[in-house]
């Protein structure tokens, strides 16, 4: 019998020729549906609890915050554990956390601070969950060369996730109400842990302990920030989390105040911000290689700080519908081109701690915005909250860009090292030994 020919690699889907990356994205796929569908809720139930600018964002604080304190020891010890059954132990919890929520929104009796504790617990399971999840892509793809493909398919999931889930939140809203959007997003999490149970993960040796976990956390932030590429694209992340992300958060008084909308208006606005992610994450998968994305970073930011700029102007749905497609394109061409390149520059032995610095610049700076932005709102508004928060992001791209050729030279020698650059001069020296003396 002749052998079966390969199957052919479709090369904006080519990291799905893997089996558990396969297994990982199908099941991912139907949980952020439902993390989305609660996203929306949360934030719906909070307005309609309290009608306050400043408790919307009092709430992302309480979810985004453990990111921002326990991310770093967090990264420590996804490099000390085994990054698979990390995974699984945080998406069982996150599937009670969506539960309790259920029990106590459907009778309708929950109450503020219930909402602020579970999302505080939801926070500190994050934490765990993002550079265990971050760093066990490698693990799902057996071809390296594959890595960049499933990280802008996991931003194709994320956003694709980010148009559907609030769209059908605002239809069970307006149908049922809160709770049993929480309900739904506990049930779709036995699509991810059926998924993982079902992967064939190989085993990691598990390296030696020998430092306690405040030096191993010193080492990581000494390696993450004294390597001048990393450290930048993390400070520019931060920069954009902490000015424009918050945007999220004031999105239900845009809807219901400067829109004149409902909770419905509300799912057309994170779906507009889907949308345009996801076109962003599409881009991303069609290329081949991660050489001219440092290029593409300052841009993306850039761009997503001016789609901010223009939905705090508008006054008109369409309009902001519009700009929202614009800025989710930006942030998410950022995103993941920040996490691919720092993927592909990182050591192996500090791929979790970096992983969780990605996190707390990504998420952990999150939460301080968040309650900046709700402050500020409640004093000038959300939408010129937001037009200002995006100017934050314009001139942090800017200054990215100045340094870019410089930060350019100390990546060349490490993707020759990689083979992902051929070496064109004579003379170059050992790209190894140059990597060390960046990382000094």
């Amino acid at each position: 019998m002749p052998d079966r020919p390969p199957r052919k690699r479709v090369p904006i889907l080519r990291a799905l020729t893997h089996r558990n990356y396969r297994l990982y994205f199908g099941g991912q796929s139907f949980s952020l549906v439902g993390t989305w569908i609660t996203r929306v809720a949360v934030g719906w139930l909070t307005w309609r609890l309290t009608h306050s600018a400043a408790m919307l964002g009092i709430v992302g604080f309480a979810g985004q915050i453990p990111t921002f304190l326990l991310g770093s020891f967090a990264g420590v010890w996804v490099d000390r554990l085994n990054r698979y059954h990390v995974l699984i132990t945080t998406q069982v919890l996150a599937m009670c956390q969506s539960f309790a929520l259920a029990a106590l929104a459907i009778p309708g009796h929950i109450h503020i601070w219930e909402i602020l504790a579970l999302q505080a617990f939801q926070g500190t399971i994050n934490a765990f969950d993002s550079p265990s999840r971050q760093s066990l892509l490698i693990d799902l793809v057996e071809d390296r060369a594959d890595l960049s493909n499933a990280i802008a398919l996991n931003s194709s999931m994320v956003n694709a996730a980010r148009l559907v889930g609030p769209s059908i939140a605002g239809l069970l809203i307006a149908w049922v109400g809160e709770g049993w959007c929480f309900f739904v997003d506990g049930v779709t999490y036995f699509a991810i842990v059926g998924s993982l149970l079902a992967m064939r993960v190989r085993r990691r040796p598990r390296p030696a302990v020998k430092k306690k976990v405040l030096h191993d956390l010193a080492d990581g932030f000494r390696y993450a920030y004294g390597f001048t590429p990393i450290r930048a694209v993390l400070l520019l992340l931060a920069t954009v989390s902490l000015a424009g992300m918050p945007y999220m958060v004031l999105l239900p008084v845009i809807a219901a105040q400067t829109l004149h909308g409902g909770a419905h208006t509300l799912g057309f606005l994170m779906g507009a911000t889907g949308v345009g992610a996801l076109c962003g994450a599409v881009v991303l998968a069609a290329r081949t290689t991660v050489v001219g994305l440092g290029r593409w970073i300052p841009r993306a930011a850039a761009t997503f700080g001016a789609g901010l700029m223009a939905v705090g102007l508008s006054r008109w749905l369409p309009l902001s519908l519009l700009f929202l497609v614009v800025a989710g394109f930006g942030f998410m061409l950022q995103m993941a081109s920040s996490n691919t390149i720092i993927q592909t520059l990182v050591r192996e032995e500090m791929r979790g701690r970096v992983m969780a610095f990605y996190a707390m610049s990504f998420m952990g700076m999150a939460p301080f915005g968040s309650l900046l932005a709700g402050a500020v709102a409640a004093h000038i508004g959300a939408p010129w909250t937001i037009c200002g928060g995006g100017a934050v992001c314009v001139c942090g791209a800017a200054v990215f860009a100045r340094y870019l050729p410089t930060l350019r030279k100390v990546v060349r020698p490490i993707y020759v090292e990689q083979g992902i650059l051929p070496e064109v001069a004579e003379g170059l020296g050992s790209a190894t030994a140059m990597r060390e003396e960046a990382e000094r």
